[in-house]
């Protein structure tokens, strides 16, 4: 009896089945991060699979309503932002349909959004992702571009004149935001020791008269490849330096390398291992995607042309070198002559680049000593001691170090300053100080330095 009812049961339930199925969405939201930056907040949303989306924006007040289709929710929300200038919170909405989910970006002012999908990376580092760019304003006029040929007509302001100019190095911290870099055994990710390394070197730069250090990053977001040589054209750079840890696919490898640009072919498995993790840095990243549909970017067009690189490549050559030198003293080399590969952040005609790998991530041994401070100050002060050397051996024109081999004489008269003394050469105290070896401000009416 029981038998025959259960089956009479079934026989009703499967029809129902049939007409209300168990609703499965392909695809699933897992996670949401924000990166600040200075010109844009990236937002990166995690997915299972590829996004099927569609987006508009809402005034009164500023809003991006994102809606992904067929998605679920794998994260919490509502998300508050608090380090962003445009970005203040993201939340859900009621969808415009079953299956769809709704994401609401509210803004503090109207911004234009990038939006653009991610595949995996090669490495499995990331899955399918959507990134949403939210710029902070207007956008900056892009910077003339230096050709060779117009090198020598680059305007100079009074301190180039007056021959005290101070020498610019670029300092790129290699990878951050989105792009963690290359990965230690313990998890130690390559873009918090290339921060820090640079922020070590940038004071060392600074702390020289006649130098100063300009960073490409400042914190833990992404800047773009072609863009990092930009800001170092856009600041007046001499020189280029872009900071890395290595990374190999076996733990073995370890010690530091210098690599400078050749156009043709890297000359080492190493080198091909860097270029091929450069290209998953721009996939991390989203650049490659963005700069492809960017054709009205003259430094991009720049870059991809096979322009004359005579000079900066025998520039980094010099500056590899000395490098080299000097890292030697304080950290195994992996190489102990430049390695030549084809990187976009080396490929600036007008600016000699070098990239340094301060050494191997991926070795256990050096993952250690790469996020110690004390083997940090050591790389640090290393790299400012050659680059130092370079500069006094090869002193740009107008700078104080191309002047100070003039052997220019000054007699104190009464009445003088070390302070009005400095203004008369359009200089600071503390460089006449340094230049003179002079042990405190005090002067006497005749002497002579």
């Amino acid at each position: 009896m029981i038998s025959r009812f259960l089956s009479s049961m079934m026989k009703v339930m499967l029809p129902l089945c049939l007409l209300f199925p168990a609703v499965t969405l392909a695809n699933a939201l897992e996670g949401i991060r924000v990166w600040p930056s200075p010109d844009e907040t990236r937002v990166v949303i995690d997915l299972k699979s590829e996004a099927d989306y569609s987006y508009f924006s809402l005034t009164g007040p500023s809003r991006i309503v994102v809606d992904l289709k067929d998605t679920s929710l794998n994260t919490k929300l509502p998300i508050g932002v608090s380090d962003s200038p445009v970005l203040s919170k993201i939340r859900k909405s009621s969808p415009p349909n079953s299956g769809t989910y709704r994401l609401v970006f509210e803004l503090k002012k109207s911004s234009t959004p990038q939006i653009f999908k991610l595949n995996p990376t090669p490495g499995g580092q990331y899955g399918h992702r959507l990134v949403i760019d939210l710029p902070h304003g207007k956008a900056t006029s892009q910077p003339a571009v230096s050709t060779p040929s117009s090198k020598t007509e680059v305007s100079r302001d009074a301190s180039q004149l007056r021959g005290n100019a101070d020498i610019v190095v670029a300092i790129d911290a290699g990878h951050g935001g989105e792009d963690p870099g290359s990965i230690g055994p313990t998890k130690k990710y390559e873009k918090h020791v290339t921060l820090s390394v640079s922020k070590k070197l940038a004071a060392q730069i600074d702390a020289i008269p006649g130098m100063k250090a300009v960073l490409t990053r400042r914190g833990d977001y992404f800047v773009n490849l072609n863009k990092r040589s930009e800001i170092a054209r856009k600041n007046g750079a001499h020189l280029l330096v872009s900071v890395h840890a290595d990374a190999f696919r076996t733990p073995q490898p370890r010690g530091a390398s210098v690599f400078v640009l050749n156009t043709r072919r890297a000359n080492t498995e190493i080198a091909r291992w860097v270029e091929n993790h450069e290209q998953q840095s721009e996939l991390l990243g989203g650049a490659g995607e963005v700069l492809a549909k960017n054709t009205n970017d003259r430094n991009v067009s720049q870059t991809l042309l096979d322009l004359q690189f005579s000079h900066s490549q025998k520039e980094g050559y010099k500056v590899a070198t000395k490098i080299l030198r000097e890292m030697g003293k304080v950290a195994h080399l992996h190489k102990k002559e430049p390695v030549n590969a084809s990187l976009a952040v080396l490929k600036s005609p007008d600016i000699p680049s070098v990239l340094v790998e301060t050494g191997f991530i991926s070795n256990p041994t050096e993952e250690r000593l790469l996020t110690t401070r004390s083997h940090q100050d050591k790389l640090a002060r290393a790299l400012a001691k050659a680059i130092v050397q370079y500069f006094e051996a090869n002193p740009p024109e107008g700078t104080l170090f191309a002047n100070r081999g003039q052997q220019r004489k000054h007699t104190v008269k009464r009445g003088e300053s070390l302070s009005v003394i400095a203004q008369k050469y359009g200089s600071s105290v503390s460089a006449i100080k340094s230049a003179n070896n002079l042990k405190s401000t005090s002067l006497a009416v005749g002497q002579t330095w």
